[in-house]
């Protein structure tokens, strides 16, 4: 249940959208598998096993998913079938096709293997915090949260969410911690780290080792800034934060597994729920103190 990765966006708080509302906007984009000449299909689908609505609710918190399927159609395969057809163009015309008779029978191929391809799908999940303001993405890559993102958009006529912005750097709040032994109050410095050149490639990553003051102070003051930092929160989540203000590698920490053990005999919908609960309700706090020690967000645009 819980977001391995939170790429973040900001909404009004209390934006008005219901369940119901939302539901029925995204059922206008709902997945419906790739055809026979489809290389791709993407769209909405249940973000619980088993259920048939788009959003799931559970105490104002929402939950979608966005689900992309992708024909493996390997160019090596399509390369060998185009080269094995020019052979017997050539073996029946005496030469051999040209440019572009080459770029057809690429897609002529493409089309006649596309049908046979295996089919892999990935589901991409969104958190909607109307109270807060939240809207977080599990996505390891920007452009798949991207991709979620623009299609909400596409579906709610005004969508209001913007990325999420604070006020300072976050390479260099992220650097003056490493470097003062000093982090924001609530938060303990784990022991990942990058440290990479301004302006150039020259890059220092540190894994599962404890930082030498000393090593630290030398390379910052050889030009370099701290663009990956793991952090945990409160002793209850531990993550990996970027220059780019990407949550990585999200991780509850065993203080929250003894909680959310207490619904071990729960059926499978009330265990969803009550995961559910309990992820959106932590991080929604952890994301309001990383915000703040990131020195607040850019007062609002008139």
């Amino acid at each position: 249940m819980w977001f391995k990765n939170l790429i973040v966006y900001r909404i009004p708080r209390g934006w008005d959208v219901s369940p119901e509302s939302l539901d029925e906007r995204l059922r206008e984009r709902a997945f419906a598998q790739a055809t026979s000449i489809e290389e791709r299909s993407v769209g909405w689908v249940p973000p619980r096993e088993g259920a048939s609505t788009l959003v799931h609710s559970v105490q104002g918190q929402l939950l979608v998913a966005l689900r992309e399927e992708k024909k493996l159609l390997p160019a090596k395969v399509v390369t060998q079938v185009v080269r094995q057809r020019a052979e017997q163009i050539e073996a029946a015309e005496g030469f051999k096709p040209g440019r572009k008779r080459m770029k057809e029978l690429k897609e002529q191929v493409r089309d006649e293997l596309l049908p046979r391809a295996f089919s892999l799908s990935n589901d991409t999940r969104a958190w909607i915090d109307r109270a807060n303001g939240w809207l977080a993405v599990d996505a390891a890559s920007a452009g798949r949260a991207e991709e979620v993102y623009e299609l909400m958009g596409r579906c709610i006529e005004g969508f209001p969410a913007r990325p999420l912005k604070v006020t300072g750097s976050v390479a260099g709040a992220m650097t003056a911690w490493i470097q003062a032994e000093d982090p924001p109050p609530g938060f303990t410095v784990d022991q990942d780290v990058e440290l990479k050149a301004r302006g150039g490639k020259a890059t220092v990553r540190y894994a599962n080792q404890s930082l030498e003051q000393e090593e630290i102070a030398r390379h910052v003051k050889a030009g370099k800034d701290c663009t990956k930092l793991a952090l945990t929160w409160a002793g209850r989540i531990s993550f990996l934060l970027t220059d780019r203000l990407e949550i990585r590698r999200v991780r509850p920490l065993d203080v929250l597994k003894e909680g959310a053990g207490d619904a071990g005999d729960s059926g499978a919908e009330e265990r969803f729920d009550s995961d559910m609960m309990l992820m959106t309700g932590e991080l929604a706090k952890l994301l309001d103190d990383l915000v703040d020690a990131l020195g607040g967000e850019p007062p609002a645009q008139p």
